[in-house]
């Protein structure tokens, strides 16, 4: 989920070493005061128990809720944005099969937890800007040792200049910093080289973030449809409508997609949402430009009221 606030220069240590060892170990119950503050390069990062999850725990990012993890069960998902994603991951290719997924933003590695839950033997990397983030996550919330991720501490685009052409199944972007997507993450010129290392048939996927009168949202439509034939949108029906700020799940290939098993799976999630694709998602644009780097502005701010 979206980042939000300046950088808190300074604030929050670390909070003791014995609930670390908790939380390698899965063993022993919880303390009242477990959580965990330290400040990492994109400002304050908290890690706070589920009260619900025995060994569930929420990473936020000044405030901000960003990722949810649980050590116990990593097919869990519990942000509604994430749970669409996973069902995406699911219909990218027959169950267990493994694929090659670059993720753009690693947050507490929720999602490449996933896949490497549901799809063993994959192959994941994740570009992760913030180093101090990426050490606190591997320290306290540890990744399989077992799963093959490799986690690389550089911007996202220019991690991505890195990829080989034709090397991902699937790209997926969740990046914020201060809550709101980087203006180079938003335009044609990025998406040309999402493109370039994803194998034919391999899919895009982008957490976007937008209120009304969803400009960027639309804009970032119409900028995916110049580099893939293919888009589907997944949004809480409320955020269609423009009623508030939320999270916008966009699919993009140059393959036909399972919209239809898609539609079912976003319907039936404990918070409902619709899928638009095909010439509804493009009436919808309503004639937006497409996002060129010499024009590309960071995603809005989201209002005081969006993590509350």
């Amino acid at each position: 989920m979206a980042r939000r606030g300046a950088p808190a220069g300074g604030a929050g240590a670390r909070k003791g070493s014995a609930r670390k060892q908790e939380r390698r170990t899965g063993k022993g119950e919880r303390a009242e005061t477990s959580e965990t503050s330290e400040a990492v390069d994109g400002g304050l990062a908290e890690l706070i128990p589920d009260r619900e999850r025995p060994h569930g725990w929420t990473l936020l990012l000044d405030g901000a809720p960003q990722s949810h993890v649980d050590l116990d069960d990593p097919t869990y998902l519990s942000f509604e944005y994430q749970r669409r994603i996973g069902h995406i991951i699911d219909l990218a290719a027959p169950a267990q099969q493994p694929l090659h997924v670059l993720h753009l933003g690693g947050g507490a590695f929720t999602l490449a937890r996933y896949v490497a839950a549901t799809r063993p033997r994959s192959t994941q990397q994740i570009v992760e800007v913030d180093a101090a983030l990426v050490q606190l996550v591997r320290r306290e919330l540890p990744l399989d040792p077992q799963a093959r991720i490799r986690v690389r501490s550089t911007d996202a685009r220019a991690g991505l200049g890195k990829i080989q052409d034709g090397w991902a199944d699937l790209v997926i972007a969740d990046v914020f910093s201060g809550a709101r997507t980087p203006a180079h993450l938003t335009s044609a010129e990025f998406l040309a080289e999402v493109r370039r290392v994803l194998k034919p048939g391999g899919q895009y996927v982008a957490n976007l973030a937008d209120g009304p009168p969803l400009a960027h949202l639309r804009g970032q439509i119409a900028t995916a449809a110049t580099a893939f034939p293919e888009l589907a949108l997944a949004a809480d029906p409320t955020v269609w409508r423009g009623r508030r700020f939320g999270n916008a799940v966009l699919l993009a290939s140059d393959l036909p997609l399972a919209v239809a098993e898609l539609t079912r799976r976003v319907a039936s999630d404990p918070h409902p949402g619709r899928v638009e694709h095909g010439r509804a998602l493009a009436d919808f644009t309503g004639g937006a430009a497409v996002v060129t780097d010499e024009a590309a502005k960071p995603s809005p701010a989201p209002p005081p009221s969006a993590f509350t």
